[in-house]
This record gives structure tokens, C-alpha cells and sequence, in this order.
């Protein structure tokens, strides 16, 4: 058997919608803790509305979440097993659910520890999975098949049933206090409409099982599954002072397998599959690779064609190497946001432009390292144009277009997304977005 080691973690059972928890306890509204969203604040911030013009969920009858919620419908949760059942009560009326304290995703009901061994299907080897599957026994003409990728997949099915939680429509997911976190779990937003999500640190989603592909790229990789929180075929979600990070698992300290590093994380945030109307403002990103993804498909366009309409304002992105955010088709609105490069070897880009997207940039503020080359803040994906203006690098302004032009003349990009952004409130200049998003993003902060 594969030796897990400092990956090692929580859960086995696979099966928690069908657990026996007395949901009449967590209908019961219990009282907040002291603190930020917590007592009379708390009680104010989770039955908040985002405001009139506040980004694309501010859209018609705007988003609104569990703020109709009745006393029946308020649950205070302190386990993954609690905030899982609440999710399947709350399903069918407005629903408020706290959270308090950590939420575990790879503990089971009882909240005993699992490591991900407990996830391994009968007979996986993850020692004999790198044996089988050695470009130089396996080569990189065709992807993995045989046994042991069965097994990893049927591994993988087993996590994957532990550490999804389904939000339903209609519902407010707000931390108590500024230590409320969940750990491990992926936060699936889909086909439903108005959800508000606020004052959550969401940590180290990571993949016990990841796969290996000889076939990407030239030199293969290896891919991971579960966001931290996906937004998929949603509509009218706000997320709201939120921190995403990969917490006590960065990348940096993972092995290299193949040659290549071994990738337990996948998104932190991803909008995809017609989402639309999503206001995402006052989050912490930090320490990731592939941080947000808006529109997952050049192929998508029955489905994402004049949808996946997002605003992105007041967000730190501190520390995360692409996709701050990468888009295709939608219009996405990106402003007094703060991007930190404290290290010029672990950036790659922020603003992806990708298959018909229409991405507005503006009064932004880059705090940046020497060394990293500021033509690298965009990125050309496809052949689209973007709107960048009154932008500001290490404190003065710079013409992100142009920089991008002439210093990667072989990705040129066209000016002018064609669209004009007015759903903003309160509108920084960018010499001090610095100063403001950072004393007041994240979870914790929440005021």
C-alpha cells in the first residue's frame, strides 16, 4: 500500500446525506458566539442582502440567500456530518446555516480521524500504480488504463462521496465568530439559484487519489479533482469575505513524481458550466496554482455563450501563480483588486483571456517583486479583446495593455471588451486599494 505520510487524513464513510443525525437539534436557531457574525452583528450579517448595484448578482430581484429563512430553518453546525444533514433539510425553504468552529470533511459522523488510506479500494497500490504507469514502461502516447487505474478511480469515487456538500437554493452559509473553517470539503453550488456564502475559511481541498496523464503536455502531468467551492449552471450567487487557501498542504511541499509535481489541489473558486450573475468580493486567495476559473471549456458555448456574468472587487490574490481569474466568454467585471507576487519564481500570470471572453480591468493595484515581468499579467489564451485602464503596479500607473504588447509581441491582445461596467458601489483609487483590501478582506473580517 501507498504510505501516505504527512498527506494523511481524515474520513471513510461515504455515506452521510443518509446519516441518522437528529436534525430537530440543528433546527434549533442556537444563539451565536461573540465576535465577528457573531451575536447581534452575526445575526445582521446573515440575514444581509447584497446591495442594490453591488456587481452582476445585484442583477433584477438581486441575491438575496436565506434571508427569508423562519426560526426552523436556522441550524448552527459544528461537524461536516451536521453541515451536511442542515444542507439536505434546508433543501425546499430559505435556509440559514452557521457554521461554527471546523468543519472536518475526512472525519466521519462520530468525527474520528481517517487518513486517506481509509479511501483506498481493495487491492490500490499507489506504489504499483508508479510502477505500472512509468513513461518508461507506459510512454506517453496514451493515457493510464488496467487495473490499478481502475482502482484509483474507484478510490477516488470514495473520497469524492465524503467531501462534497450540496448547497440547496435559497440559502445563506455564514462562519460564526472568525475562526470558522472548512477543512478538506468541496462546496458544490450547482444548478440551484441565490446562495450566499460569507466569513468561511475554506482549507487544503486536496485529492488523495490524483491521476496521472502521460498525454498532457509533452511531458505529462498530474490532475486533481474538488475545488474548494465550484458555481456550476447557478445563477445570483454572492461570495463575501471569504479566505481560500491551501493552508498546511502548499504545493511546495508536495513530491515530484515523473518528474513532475504531484497535484493534490485543484481550484479555489471556479464559475463554470452557465453560471451567471455571481458577485464575488472582500476574498483572501492565496498560496494556489490554479486559483479561478471562469468558463472551463472553449467548447462550452451552448451553455456559457452570454452567460457567467462576474464581478470581482475588493479580492486579495496574495501568492497565487494563474488564473486571478482565467475567462472564457463571460463578461467579467475586475476592479480594486489587490494582486501580491512575493516571489518572482511562483508567478505565472492573473487576468487569463480566454475563448470570446470580454474582461474589464480596472483600478487595480499590483504589489509585485523584483523580477516579475509585469507584461506577464495578462496572458493570451484566445484570440479576444480586453478593457484594461487606471491600473497601478508598485504604486504608480501602468498600461497593462501595452506593457503586455510589447513585451510579449507574440501574444498580442486587442484592446476594448465592448462593454462598459455599472454595477459598482464605492469605487477606490487604486494607489490605495492596497490599504483597504488588505485590513478588510477575508474571513474574520467580516463587519
Amino acid at each position: 500500500m501507498r504510505t501516505f505520510g504527512r498527506h494523511a487524513r481524515l474520513a471513510a464513510t461515504a455515506v452521510v446525506c443518509g446519516t441518522t443525525l437528529a436534525l430537530a437539534t440543528l433546527a434549533a436557531p442556537a444563539q451565536a458566539g461573540t465576535g465577528t457574525a457573531g451575536g447581534a452583528a452575526g445575526r445582521s450579517a446573515e440575514r444581509a442582502a447584497l446591495a442594490p448595484g453591488d456587481g452582476w448578482a445585484s442583477t433584477g430581484s438581486g441575491t438575496t440567500g436565506g434571508r427569508a429563512a423562519d426560526a426552523e430553518h436556522v441550524y448552527t453546525v459544528t461537524t461536516w456530518a451536521q453541515f451536511r444533514a442542515a444542507l439536505a433539510k434546508a433543501a425546499g425553504a430559505p435556509s440559514i446555516i452557521r457554521v461554527k468552529g471546523t468543519l472536518d470533511a475526512l472525519s466521519d459522523e462520530q468525527g474520528n480521524t481517517r487518513t486517506c488510506a481509509d479511501y483506498a479500494a481493495p487491492g490500490y497500490s499507489f506504489d504499483q500504480y508508479l510502477a505500472d504507469y512509468d513513461p518508461a514502461v507506459w510512454g506517453y502516447e496514451n493515457p493510464v488504463s488496467g487495473e490499478q487505474e481502475d482502482l484509483r478511480a474507484a478510490s477516488a469515487k470514495r473520497q469524492s462521496a465524503q467531501i462534497m456538500a450540496y448547497v440547496p437554493a435559497d440559502t445563506t452559509v455564514i462562519g460564526i465568530g472568525g475562526d470558522a473553517r472548512i477543512l478538506g470539503g468541496s462546496l458544490q453550488v450547482r444548478n440551484v439559484d441565490n446562495v450566499i456564502v460569507r466569513n468561511l475559511t475554506f482549507e487544503d481541498t486536496y485529492d488523495c487519489f490524483p491521476q496521472w496523464d502521460p498525454t498532457d503536455g509533452d511531458v505529462g502531468e498530474w490532475n486533481s479533482e474538488y475545488d474548494n467551492m465550484v458555481v456550476y449552471g447557478t445563477t445570483r450567487v454572492w461570495v463575501d469575505h471569504n479566505t481560500f487557501t491551501d493552508g498546511r498542504h502548499p504545493d511546495s511541499e508536495q513530491p515530484r513524481y515523473f518528474g513532475r509535481l504531484y497535484q493534490q489541489h485543484d481550484g479555489e473558486l471556479d464559475i463554470v458550466r452557465g453560471a451567471d450573475l455571481v458577485t464575488v468580493s472582500w476574498n483572501v486567495f492565496a498560496d494556489h496554482d490554479k486559483t479561478m476559473l471562469i468558463g472551463n471549456s472553449d467548447g462550452a458555448a451552448a451553455t456559457d455563450r452570454g452567460k457567467l456574468r462576474v464581478t470581482l472587487h475588493h479580492n486579495q490574490f496574495k501568492n497565487v501563480k494563474e488564473r486571478a481569474p482565467r475567462v472564457r466568454f463571460g463578461q467579467v467585471d475586475t476592479y480594486n483588486n489587490h494582486y501580491v507576487a512575493q516571489e518572482a519564481d511562483g508567478y505565472g500570470y492573473s487576468f487569463g483571456i480566454g475563448f470570446e471572453s470580454r474582461l474589464v480591468a480596472e483600478k487595480n493595484a499590483f504589489t509585485l517583486a523584483a523580477g516579475v515581468n509585469r507584461a506577464k499579467i495578462l496572458k493570451k489564451w484566445s484570440e479576444a479583446p480586453v478593457t484594461t485602464a487606471d491600473n497601478y503596479v508598485n504604486g504608480r500607473p501602468v498600461d497593462l495593455l501595452a506593457v503586455h504588447n510589447a513585451g510579449i509581441p507574440e501574444e498580442t491582445l486587442r484592446p476594448d471588451a465592448g462593454w462598459t461596467p455599472v454595477l459598482r458601489t464605492a469605487v477606490d483609487p487604486p494607489r490605495s486599494v492596497p490599504r483597504v483590501v488588505d485590513s478588510g478582506a477575508g474571513a474574520g473580517k467580516l463587519r
